[in-house]
C-alpha cells in the first residue's frame, strides 16, 4: 500500500494504526516475518485491539476499519481540507493533489482482508467487519458526531471511484467542518509546557434559547447580533449583564447550541487566561468558523491588571481583530471594574482622578451590545415556575405549585430563573 506516497493527508494523530495494517498487508504472505515465529499474527491482532479499543472510545459500530478510515480523513488538517471547511469545493490544483492521497485511500477501503486472516489464522477479524457497539457514551465525541462519521464510512462504500469517495468527503467538510473545529461546538484553553492549546469541551448542556423563559427583549437583541456575525455582516462584541441566575450564561449555551451547523464555534477563557488571548487568535483568524471568545461572570477588583490584556485584544492593539472573531461576555457588573467614591473624590496622591475613572470605565465601552438581564419581579418568577413545571409534566394544583415556590425562593437565594429551575429538579427528584 502506498502510504509513504501521500501529498496532503500525512501526519495522523492515530497513524500508527496505519503503518501497522500497511506493514501487515505488504508482508502478509512474506516467509521472513512467519518462518520462525508469529510477528505478523501477533501483530494482526495489536491491530485488532487497538480497533477495537478506539470503537470504545469514539463509539463507533459497522465496520470499524472504515470508521478508522473516515476519521483519519475528517481530524486531518490541511491545505486541503481546511479551505473546503463551511465553504464546500474549491478551485485549484490542490484537488489533483487531494485526488490523488484518496486513491490511495480508497485501495485502503476497497482491501479484503480475507486473505490475510486465511494466511495468519486469525479468523477473529471478521468480528470487526459488523461491530455492534455498547451503550457506553464515547469518551471523545457525542452521539451526534459519532453518528456522523459512522455514516460517512458507511456512504464512501457506495462510492464507486476515487472522485466520487473525494466529492462525498469534501461533502462533509461543507457541511460539518475539519478536525476538532468541525466536530465539536465549545473549547477551552489550556497552557501545557510546549505552549497554549484549544481543547474540545465534550459535554456542553444542550440548552436552547426557548428554554429560558422570558427575556424575550433581551434573547432577541442576543440573536440580531449573533445572526449578524454568522450572516457575515458587520456585528458587536456583546455583554450580557444583570442580577445573578437570570440566563445570562445559559443564553450564551443556546447561541452555541442553536448555531452550531452555520459555523460558530464558542471558545471560553477565564480571566488568568487572558494574555493568552493573542495567541488564541491567531489559532483561529485563518478559519472558515466564526468564534466567540465567551468570558463568563467578567468582573475586576480595581487591584487586578488582566482586563487591560482585554482592551487591547477588543479593541487598541495594532494588529486588527479578525473578522471571524467576537467576544461575548457575562457579568453581574455594568461597568465591569469595581469602582469606589473615593475614586471620584479630591485625592493628594492622583493629580488627575478623572483619568482613573475614564480608564475602569474603558473595557465596558468596548462592548459594542449591552444586554440587560433583570431579576423577575413575584408575577414573573410564577410564571417562569409554570411555564417549567408544565414542560416537566410536574402534575400539581396551580395554588399548590405557586405557594410551594414562594416558600422555596425565600430560602434559596429569591426571585431568579435559576431559583425557578432548582424548585422545579427539586419536585422532579421528590416525583421520582
Amino acid at each position: 500500500m502506498r502510504t509513504r506516497e501521500l501529498i496532503v493527508y500525512k501526519n495522523f494523530e492515530d497513524g500508527q494504526l496505519l503503518d501497522n495494517i500497511t506493514f501487515l498487508i505488504e508482508h502478509y504472505e512474506d516467509e521472513f516475518y512467519n518462518k520462525n515465529n508469529k510477528n505478523l499474527k501477533t501483530l494482526f491482532y495489536d491491530c485488532i485491539h487497538k480497533l477495537i479499543e478506539l470503537a470504545g472510545t469514539y463509539g463507533f459500530h459497522g465496520n470499524l476499519w472504515h470508521c478508522y478510515l473516515a476519521n483519519l480523513l475528517v481530524n486531518n488538517e490541511n491545505s486541503y481540507s481546511t479551505a473546503c471547511e463551511i465553504r464546500g469545493a474549491i478551485e485549484g490544483t490542490i484537488n489533483q493533489a487531494a485526488l490523488h492521497d484518496i486513491e490511495i485511500f480508497k485501495e485502503f477501503y476497497d482491501f479484503d482482508f480475507t486473505p490475510v486472516m486465511e494466511a495468519l489464522d486469525v479468523p477473529e477479524y471478521a468480528m470487526l467487519l459488523d461491530y455492534q457497539a455498547s451503550t457506553q457514551e464515547s469518551r471523545v465525541y457525542n452521539k451526534r458526531i459519532c453518528e456522523r462519521i459512522c455514516e460517512l464510512a458507511a456512504r464512501f462504500q457506495s462510492d464507486h471511484t476515487p472522485e466520487e469517495m473525494k466529492d462525498t468527503l469534501t461533502e462533509f467538510y461543507r457541511d460539518y467542518g475539519v478536525g476538532k473545529f468541525g466536530l465539536h461546538k465549545s473549547f477551552r484553553i489550556v497552557h501545557k509546557e510546549d505552549g497554549v492549546h484549544i481543547e474540545p469541551i465534550l459535554n456542553i448542556a444542550h440548552v436552547k434559547l426557548s428554554d429560558l423563559v422570558g427575556y424575550e427583549l433581551a434573547k432577541q437583541k442576543l440573536v440580531d447580533n449573533t445572526e449578524a456575525f454568522v450572516s457575515g455582516r458587520k456585528a458587536n462584541n456583546c455583554l450580557l449583564y444583570g442580577d445573578a441566575g437570570t440566563g445570562k450564561s445559559s443564553s450564551i449555551k443556546g447561541i452555541a447550541n442553536e448555531y452550531y451547523d452555520r459555523g460558530l464555534r464558542i471558545i471560553e477563557v477565564y480571566k488568568h487566561q487572558f494574555q493568552d488571548l493573542n495567541d488564541v487568535i491567531a489559532m483561529i483568524k485563518n478559519r472558515n468558523y466564526k468564534f466567540i471568545i465567551y468570558m463568563d461572570d467578567l468582573s475586576f477588583e480595581d487591584f487586578e491588571i488582566e482586563y487591560k490584556y482585554l482592551k487591547a485584544v477588543i479593541e487598541g492593539g495594532l494588529e486588527k481583530k479578525p473578522e471571524n472573531v467576537l467576544i461575548y461576555a457575562t457579568s453581574n457588573r455594568r461597568h465591569l471594574v469595581r469602582e469606589k467614591f473615593s475614586d471620584k473624590e479630591e485625592r493628594e496622591d492622583d493629580l488627575h482622578k478623572g483619568d482613573t475613572v475614564a480608564e475602569k470605565l474603558s473595557l465596558v465601552s468596548r462592548f459594542g451590545v449591552t444586554i440587560y438581564f433583570g431579576a423577575p419581579d413575584k408575577k414573573q418568577f410564577q410564571e417562569i415556575v409554570r411555564k417549567l413545571a408544565e414542560r416537566h409534566g410536574i402534575e400539581m394544583e396551580e395554588e399548590t405549585l405557586l405557594l410551594e415556590a414562594n416558600k422555596w425562593e425565600l430560602n434559596h437565594g429569591g426571585l431568579s430563573g435559576r431559583t425557578a429551575q432548582q424548585f422545579v429538579d427539586y419536585l422532579l427528584g421528590q416525583k421520582a
